[in-house]
């Protein structure tokens, strides 16, 4: 039975969709922006919002008991493919050793107008 995963701590949906579930062990998050969640808004530059989006995609995890150690597969979205660098360096910082499987793509456009969306698949071991 797949459960729904919501945190305060992340910014709220902008549609008709979580912020993750968890189904069969894993955890499959929604793309996260780098928007504030204290705040609303979008954070300026792609490096910023990469990192925001890595935080914001953290809580999901940690309101799901996993953690950054636990993904197992990321899909980055670039606004512009330019910026890949960038993220790369923002993204990188967010693991020790044991980095996850990565599909980074660029995209016509993304919500809000932002620069970069994260999603990932994560390992879960709660049983709750």
């Amino acid at each position: 039975m797949a459960k729904m995963i919501a945190t305060e701590k992340a910014p709220k949906a902008l549609g008709p969709y979580c912020q993750a579930r968890v189904a069969g062990g894993l955890i499959f998050t929604s793309g996260q922006l780098g928007i504030d969640p204290a705040a609303g808004t979008l954070q300026e530059g792609t490096a910023a919002q990469a990192k925001q989006a890595m935080i914001n995609l953290g809580e999901v995890l940690a309101a799901a008991g996993a953690g950054y150690d636990d993904i197992v597969k990321t899909v980055i979205f670039l606004d512009d493919v330019e910026d890949f660098g960038a993220v790369n360096e923002v993204y990188a910082s967010f693991f020790e050793e044991a980095v996850p499987a990565r599909s980074c793509v660029e995209v016509a456009a993304l919500p809000a107008s932002a620069l970069v969306e994260i999603e990932c698949i994560a390992a879960c071991s709660r049983k709750d």
